[in-house]
């Protein structure tokens, strides 16, 4: 007699397509009211979802908006304006010492006034960069050794230099002229280059606030994610609607509309905010920062037309950085000029050119009497009070272009973050009316 071994059986893993239609028969096996739970507990999830997603994203854009005119402008503009007022300073402190003796009321003035106008927006830009705690140490610069902190620290130094050079001038000493010389070299070695430091890097900062607050991959995904749901409310309502034969569910529809009003609010802050933005930037701070530019180096030239007539040697290092600012200035493809667009500002550019060719052709033909009127009050100074008036009503215009634009983008964010949080909660309220009612025909 054979006695057979039974061998188990072995387990057989069910494939996922049978363990779906588990699920599926199993679910459609739930009756009515726990589906209709099932339903209300996805809906609630989902609008919170969306609300929580529709604020971030909101709150994202807004915070970078309001950053780009409460920080990161007022420091680009305090930084520009240390830039120019120390140029003009320099340009102001070498025409003035060419008068002799006394110098004009007038230039003293504006020296003075461009000195603690450099003063104001140090100390301005200071108190913005420490009140930031991402700003607080600036990459290659030591905790306290800032940019901002090395002016504040060399710009005594610099207006004791002039003022020495001024006494001496006073007193008809040659030594004024060396002490001139000195200020100017430490304000072009030192201040300046600190001062644009801090420029570049303020620049850079107000374009990075900026492509936050205009950027577009996270209310890409929001929108998305708005506009999937308002498919899932669809859905569900026209599931209730085969189930209940009831043709409109009020709550449903209420927490579509909902849905609707804040998806296109969240989507035309974002274009009405992010335009006003882009165009701060285009027609704003890009044309300031041109401008600004154009003014620095023009203001340079024309000190160093100043300090080439105080040296009264013929041409020398400071014509030969004339020259150098003359074609960094332009007109030109590729010049600082040709940035702005300005075609008056180009125009007085080369008017400037000759007239200080003429004045440079007076002072090599030992006429230096005639070259020093023309730089004071003749052609020359005309010429560049001209161009710089220019130059200053351009900065000035894109200024103020971009601080109502810039201001605009930040309240096109305004209250929005809240908006969405407060339509996600009616949208909630909305799927809890509309699905109880229903659920409380089964009881």
């Amino acid at each position: 007699m054979t006695t057979s071994v039974g061998v188990a059986p072995a387990t057989v893993t069910p494939a996922p397509a049978v363990r779906r239609a588990g699920w599926r028969s199993r679910l459609e096996g739930e009756t009515t009211p726990a589906r209709l739970r099932l339903l209300l507990a996805l809906l609630i999830l989902l609008c919170l979802a969306w609300g929580a997603l529709a604020a971030l994203t909101a709150d994202q854009h807004a915070s970078a908006a309001a950053d780009v005119v409460a920080v990161s402008e007022p420091l680009s503009l305090d930084a520009e304006q240390i830039y120019t007022s120390l140029s003009d300073a320099d340009a102001i402190a070498a025409s003035a010492f060419l008068a002799g003796g006394l110098e004009p009321a007038e230039a003293r003035q504006r020296y003075q006034a461009d000195i603690a106008q450099a003063a104001v927006r140090i100390e301005a830009a200071s108190a913005l960069v420490g009140s930031s705690a991402a700003r607080t140490e600036m990459p290659g610069h030591p905790a306290g050794q800032t940019p901002a902190a090395g002016l504040s620290g060399q710009l005594p130094v610099y207006t004791d230099e002039v003022g020495t050079a001024r006494a001496d001038n006073r007193l008809g000493l040659p030594l004024g002229a060396a002490y001139l010389r000195e200020a100017s070299a430490l304000l072009r070695g030192t201040l300046l280059p600190a001062a644009s430091d801090i420029y570049t890097r303020e620049s850079a900062q107000l374009t990075s606030a900026s492509a936050q607050a205009t950027g577009l991959p996270l209310i890409v995904i929001a929108v998305v994610a708005g506009l999937a749901l308002g498919y899932v409310l669809y859905r569900s309502s026209r599931w209730l609607s085969r189930h209940t034969h009831r043709v409109v569910n009020y709550g449903l529809l209420l927490a579509g509309l909902a849905g609707l009003v804040s998806l296109v609010w969240l989507a035309s802050a974002f274009v009405i905010g992010r335009g006003d933005l882009l165009h701060a930037q285009q027609q704003g701070s890009a044309p300031v920062q041109a401008f600004a530019r154009a003014e620095v180096a023009a203001l340079r030239a024309h000190a160093d037309e100043s300090l080439t007539l105080i040296d009264n040697k013929g041409d020398d290092s400071y014509q030969e950085d004339y020259l150098a600012q003359q074609k960094l200035l332009g007109p030109g493809p590729g010049s600082l000029l040709a940035a702005t667009g300005s075609s008056q500002a180009a125009a007085q550019a080369q008017a400037w050119y000759q007239a200080h060719k003429a004045l440079r052709e007076q002072d090599d033909a030992a006429n230096h009497p005639a070259a020093v009127t023309s730089a004071q009050t003749g052609d020359a100074a005309r010429s560049f009070a001209r161009l710089s008036a220019t130059l200053s009503e351009g900065i000035g215009t894109h200024q103020a272009t971009f601080a109502a634009s810039a201001r605009g983008g930040r309240d096109a964010f305004t209250g929005l973050a809240v908006g969405m949080i407060v339509a996600s909660l009616v949208m909630v309220a909305g799927c809890v009316w509309g699905l109880s009612r229903r659920l409380a025909e089964y009881r």
